[in-house]
C-alpha cells in the first residue's frame, strides 16, 4: 500500500498562509499499512474512509508555502517533506508505560530532555524499520547534543505486545545503538489509552492481520510541552516492498535532528 502524505492544505487543517496555524493535536494525518499489503482489502472494510491514506497525492509534493511557527534551521522544502507543523506547547499527554529493557518509566520522568516520540508496530515490514532508520541517523546527526534528546516509540500492537517484542524489534532495527531508545509498551487498556491521547488511530482486527494505524512524530520539549507533529513516509517497489529513497532517509534524519536540537539547545 502506497502512503503518500495527507495535504497540508485539506479541509479542517490549518492553512499555511497568514497568522500562526492552529495546532493539529484533533487531525488524523496519515494512516500506514504495518506488514504485507495482501491482507489489506479485508482490513480496511472495518476502516472510516477518513482514515485511509489519499492516493492522489504525489508522493513528494511540491514546494508550498512556508508555515509559520516553525525553527528557522529546518528549509521549507524539508519542512514540506516531513509534513511538519508547529502545536500549542501544550502539555504533552502523559504515561507510564515499560521499555524493552523492562523498564517502567513515566513520560514525566523523561523532563529535562526532548523526546522524540513516534507509535510503532514490533512486527512491522512496512514503515516503521524506516522510521528506524531515520532514528538512528539523526541521533548520529545530533552529536555532543545527543546526550539531551530521547528517541521513544509507544507500540501499537496488542497481539505482540511483551517486552521480548519490544526488545527483539530493538535489536533488529539496531535502535539499540541509540543510549537513550525506549520502546514502550503495556497491557491493552494502557496503550489504548496513550493512542487515545496522541490521537493515534489503530486498526487490528485479529493476531494474523496487518496493523493499520496513524503514523506520527511528535516532538516534545524539556518542559513536556508538545511542540512539533512529522508525518512519515514510505513508498513501495511494485512487488509491494516498502522503500524510501536513501537520500529521503537522510533527510529526514536531518530533519529530526535539526528539530530535537533547537529543542535542545
Amino acid at each position: 500500500m502506497s502512503s503518500p502524505p495527507s495535504s497540508q492544505t485539506a479541509a479542517g487543517q490549518p492553512g499555511l498562509e497568514g497568522g500562526p496555524p492552529a495546532p493539529r493535536r484533533g487531525v488524523v494525518r496519515l494512516v500506514l499499512l504495518c506488514g504485507l499489503a495482501t491482507v489489506l482489502l479485508g482490513a480496511i472494510v472495518a476502516i472510516p474512509a477518513y482514515l485511509i491514506a489519499r492516493h492522489d497525492q504525489p508522493r513528494y509534493p511540491a514546494q508550498l508555502p512556508r508555515v509559520s511557527g516553525l525553527p528557522a534551521s529546518v528549509s521549507t522544502s524539508l519542512a514540506n517533506l516531513m509534513e511538519l507543523s508547529p502545536l500549542s506547547a501544550g502539555p504533552a499527554p502523559g504515561f507510564t508505560l515499560t521499555d524493552q529493557s523492562g523498564h517502567t518509566l513515566s513520560l514525566a520522568s523523561l523532563r529535562g530532555k526532548v523526546v522524540v516520540l513516534q507509535f510503532m508496530d514490533p512486527h512491522c515490514t512496512d514503515i516503521c524499520p524506516i522510521v528506524s532508520q531515520e532514528y538512528v541517523r539523526a541521533y548520529h546527526d545530533l552529536g555532543p547534543l545527543a546526550s539531551k534528546v530521547v528517541f521513544a516509540a509507544v507500540n501499537v500492537n496488542v497481539y505482540h505486545a511483551r517486552v521480548a517484542d519490544m526488545a527483539e524489534y530493538s535489536r533488529a532495527q539496531g535502535l539499540t545503538s541509540i543510549p537513550d531508545w525506549h520502546f514502550f509498551t503495556g497491557p491493552t487498556r494502557d496503550l489504548k489509552r496513550v493512542w487515545g491521547g496522541y490521537n493515534i488511530e489503530v486498526h487490528a482486527p485479529n493476531p494474523n492481520a496487518d496493523v493499520v494505524h496513524t503514523s506520527a512524530v511528535y516532538f516534545i520539549d524539556r518542559a513536556g510541552r508538545e511542540r512539533y507533529l512529522a508525518a512519515p513516509m514510505v513508498d513501495h517497489t511494485k512487488s509491494g516492498t516498502a522503500y524510501l529513497p536513501a537520500r529521503q532517509i537522510q533527510a529526514w534524519g536531518h530533519g529530526i535532528a535539526l528539530l530535537a536540537r533547537q529543542l535542545a539547545s
